[in-house]
C-alpha cells in the first residue's frame, strides 16, 4: 500500500469514527457497554447503543467491503470499468424478489431473505449475462441490459408496493438501503459470507491475471474464460444479494470503490481486490455517518442507500473517457421502402381511431365483457374518454421524442427512457411537487418538460462535446437516468404524502385525468407534430453526419437544440401522465421503419400514430388484468417495451 493510499484510507477512517461517535445517543452513566452483553442489566440508553448504534457503525463497514469486492470482481472479468451490482441490475434483481415475496408468498421469508434475495439477483444476471454473451461482452451492451434489467425490477416493485396501498410504504424506505439494525445477527452474517467470498476470489486471483490480456490471448494460454466469468459473477451475485438482503439497495458503492481503488495507485488485480473492499467500507461508513448527523441535527432520517445513489451519475459520466474504445454498434438492416406510405399512414390513423372506439364502447362488468348501452356509456364516457384520448396522446408524444433522438443521434437505441430524458422529466417533476404547495397540471407538466430538457442539455455537454460516438451518448444517458433515480428514491424516502404520490406517479396511470388535461395533451402532440413536420429536411439530412450537414447547409447547432427542445417538451408533457418508463419511445419508431416508414416525415408521423396505438394497448391491459381495479399504465407499457428491447439488443450484430 502506497503512503498516500495509507493517508486517504487513514483520513477517511478517523473521519467515520468521528461521525459515529458524534451521532451515537446519550452515552450511559456507566460509559459505552462492552460484550457480553445482558439486557436486562442495561438501561435504555445502553440498549440503544448496544443493539442498534453499534451494529450499525459494523454492518455500515462489511455492507460496504462486500459491495467493494462485488464491483472489483465484476470490472475484472467483465473488463469493464462501469460494472457494478447496480449498473448491471443485480441489486435491483433481488429487490424485486424480496418486494414479490413480501407481497404475493410472505410465506418464502420463512426461509429467511437470504434465499429470496439470492434468487432474484441470479435471474437479474443470467439475463444480462445472456443478453451480453449474445454481444461479446461488449460493455455498453452489458450496461443498457443492467440498466434495463434494473428499470425494470425497479418499476415493477413500486407498482406492486402501490398496489398495497400506503401501509407497504416501509418497504420503500427499506428497500431504499437502510442500515438501521436491532441486534448483531445480520452483521455476523454478512461478515462470514464477506470472508468466504473473499476467500474464493483469493482462489480465482491467478485466471484474473492472466484476462488483463485479450481474451484470445487467455485462450490461448488454456484459460476457460467462460468458466471463469461464471464463478466470478456467481461471486458477485452472492455478496450483492447478500447486502440487498441485509440491509435493502445500496447504489454505486461497488462502482466507486474500485474506481477510488484505482486512482489510489491499485493496478493489478490482486491490489484492486485488496483495495476495493477497503473503500467501500470506508465509502459506505463515511455516508452513514453523514445521514447520522442530519437527523442530529433535525433533518430527515433518510436511508443510506439512497445518499450513495446520488453519487452514481456524477460518477459515471467521469469514468466514461476511461471505456474502452470500441466502434459504434453496426447499423441495423434497411428495410424496404414503401412507394404509397400515404396509405399505410392513413391505415394506422383508422387503426387508432378504431381502437380509442372500440375501447371506449367496450367493457368488463361483474358478469362479464358487454357493449355498453347508451346509459351506461353516458355515464362512463366522460371519465373513459378523457383516460384513453390522454393515452394516446402520451404514447404519441414518447414516440415522437424517440423518433426525433433517433435522427438526432443516428443511434437506433435512442429513446426518451435510454436517453435519461425521462429521468430528468421526473426530477423536474418532483422538483414542482415539492416546491409547491398545490402543484397544477400545467406546472406539474412545464417541469417534467424543462427537467427533460435539461437532460438532454448535460448529455449534450459531456458527450456530444467530447465524442460523437453512439455509445458515449447512451452511457451518458444511462449516468443521468441513474442521477434521476437516486434523487426520486432521497424524495421517496422522507415517507411523506408526496412522496406517495412520486411513487403513485413512477408507476404511470390515467385513471385521475380529467377532460381538460386530456385536452392539453392532444394540444401539445399537435404543436410539436407540427413542428417536428415542419423540420422534415433536416431530420433527413442530420443522419448523414454533422460535416454532411454542414455542407447542405443545415445549421447543425441550431437544428440539434431545437430539436432537443422538441423532444424535451414531449417527453415532459407525456411522462407526467404515464411515468418515466413506458419504452414506447424506443418500439414505435423501430417497428414504423421495419414496416418501410422511411422517410422522415412518414417515420415521424408512423411512429406517432404507432405509439398512440401501443398505450392505448397498455391502457386496456392496465384496466383489465385485474378487474376491478386498474393496474399501473406505465408498467403495462414497460412490459411491453421490455421484450422488445431485450430482442433488440440480441438480433444487432457486435
Amino acid at each position: 500500500m502506497t503512503a498516500r493510499a495509507a493517508l486517504c484510507y487513514g483520513v477517511a477512517l478517523a473521519l467515520s469514527l468521528t461521525l459515529w461517535v458524534l451521532a451515537a445517543p446519550v452515552l450511559p452513566t456507566g460509559g459505552w457497554p462492552l460484550p457480553p452483553y445482558d439486557a436486562e442489566a442495561l438501561g435504555l440508553d445502553a440498549i440503544l447503543l448496544a443493539y442498534g448504534h453499534m451494529p450499525r457503525g459494523l454492518i455500515a463497514l462489511v455492507a460496504g467491503a462486500a459491495l467493494g469486492l462485488s464491483g472489483a470482481l465484476l470490472q475484472l472479468v467483465l473488463r469493464n470499468p462501469i460494472a457494478d451490482p447496480s449498473t448491471l441490475g443485480l441489486s435491483s434483481g433481488a429487490q424485486l424478489a424480496l418486494i414479490a415475496a413480501t407481497v404475493l408468498m410472505p410465506d418464502l421469508l420463512g426461509f429467511g431473505r437470504w434465499p429470496v434475495a439470492l434468487a432474484g439477483a441470479a435471474v437479474a444476471a443470467a439475463l444480462v449475462m445472456g443478453i451480453g454473451a449474445a454481444r461479446n461482452f461488449h460493455p455498453v451492451t452489458m450496461v443498457i441490459a443492467g440498466m434495463l434489467v434494473g428499470l425494470f425490477a425497479s418499476s415493477l416493485a413500486a407498482a406492486m408496493t402501490l398496489a398495497q396501498g400506503q401501509y407497504l410504504f416501509s418497504l420503500v424506505v427499506w428497500t431504499g438501503g437502510s442500515l438501521v439494525q436491532t441486534g448483531w445477527a445480520p452483521v455476523g452474517t454478512l461478515a462470514l459470507v464477506l470472508t468466504a467470498a473473499g476467500g474464493a476470489a483469493a482462489l480465482i486471483l491467478r485466471p484474473l491475471e492472466v484476462m488483463r490480456i485479450e481474451e484470445t490471448g487467455a485462450r490461448a494460454l488454456g484459460l476457460n474464460v467462460g468458466r471463469l466469468r461464471v464463478l466470478a459473477v456467481l461471486l458477485a451475485t452472492v455478496l450483492a444479494a447478500s447486502v440487498s438482503a441485509t440491509v435493502g439497495l445500496v447504489a454505486f458503492v461497488g462502482l466507486a470503490a474500485p474506481a477510488l481503488a484505482r486512482g489510489l495507485g491499485a493496478r493489478s488485480p490482486a491490489q484492486i481486490l485488496i483495495h476495493a473492499p477497503l473503500a467501500g467500507a470506508l465509502l459506505l461508513s463515511l455516508c452513514d455517518g453523514l445521514v447520522l448527523m442530519a437527523a442530529q441535527t433535525g433533518g430527515e432520517m433518510f436511508p443510506t442507500g439512497a445518499i450513495t445513489g446520488l453519487i452514481g451519475g456524477p460518477l459515471l459520466l467521469w469514468l466514461l473517457p476511461r471505456l474502452r474504445g470500441t466502434p459504434p454498434p453496426a447499423s441495423e438492416d434497411i428495410p424496404r421502402r414503401l412507394r404509397r406510405p400515404s396509405l399505410l399512414l392513413w391505415a394506422l390513423l383508422g387503426l387508432s381511431c378504431g381502437a380509442l372506439t372500440v375501447l371506449a364502447l367496450v367493457g368488463r362488468v361483474p358478469g362479464g365483457w358487454a357493449l355498453l348501452d347508451a346509459e351506461t356509456l353516458a355515464m362512463f364516457l366522460p371519465n373513459r374518454l378523457p383516460r384513453l384520448m390522454g393515452a394516446a396522446a402520451a404514447g404519441g408524444l414518447l414516440a415522437l421524442a424517440g423518433a426525433l433522438l433517433q435522427r438526432l443521434t443516428a443511434n437506433p437505441l435512442a429513446s426518451p427512457e435510454v436517453l435519461g430524458v425521462s429521468g430528468g422529466a421526473a426530477m423536474g417533476y418532483a422538483a414542482v411537487l415539492f416546491a409547491t404547495a398545490a402543484p397544477s397540471a400545467l406546472g406539474l407538466t412545464g417541469g417534467a418538460a424543462a427537467g427533460g430538457s435539461l437532460a438532454l442539455l448535460v448529455l449534450a455537454g459531456v458527450a456530444l462535446g467530447h465524442d460523437l460516438r453512439p455509445e458515449r451518448v447512451l452511457l451518458a444517458g444511462i449516468a443521468v437516468s441513474a442521477l434521476a433515480a437516486a434523487v426520486l428514491s432521497t424524495l421517496m424516502a422522507a415517507g411523506t404524502a408526496k412522496s406517495f404520490a412520486i411513487l403513485a406517479w413512477l408507476s404511470g396511470s390515467a385513471a385521475t385525468l380529467g377532460p381538460l388535461g386530456a385536452a392539453l395533451l392532444c394540444t401539445i402532440l399537435l404543436v410539436l407534430f407540427a413542428v417536428a413536420m415542419a423540420m422534415g429536411r433536416w431530420l433527413s439530412i442530420l443522419p448523414l453526419g454533422g460535416a454532411v450537414a454542414q455542407g447542405l447547409g443545415v445549421p447543425v447547432r441550431r437544428t440539434s437544440g431545437l430539436i432537443v427542445l422538441v423532444a424535451g417538451l414531449a417527453t415532459g408533457a407525456a411522462t407526467v401522465l404515464v411515468g418515466p418508463l413506458s419504452f414506447v419511445g424506443l418500439m414505435a419508431p423501430h417497428l414504423a421503419r421495419r414496416i418501410g416508414l422511411a422517410r422522415a416525415v412518414d417515420h415521424v408521423a408512423g411512429s406517432v400514430l404507432i405509439g398512440a396505438i401501443l398505450m392505448l394497448a397498455a391502457d386496456f391491459g392496465a384496466r383489465m388484468a385485474s378487474f376491478p381495479y386498474d393496474l399501473p399504465l406505465g408498467l403495462f407499457a414497460s412490459l411491453l417495451g421490455t421484450p422488445w428491447l431485450i430482442w433488440l439488443m440480441v438480433r444487432r450484430p457486435a
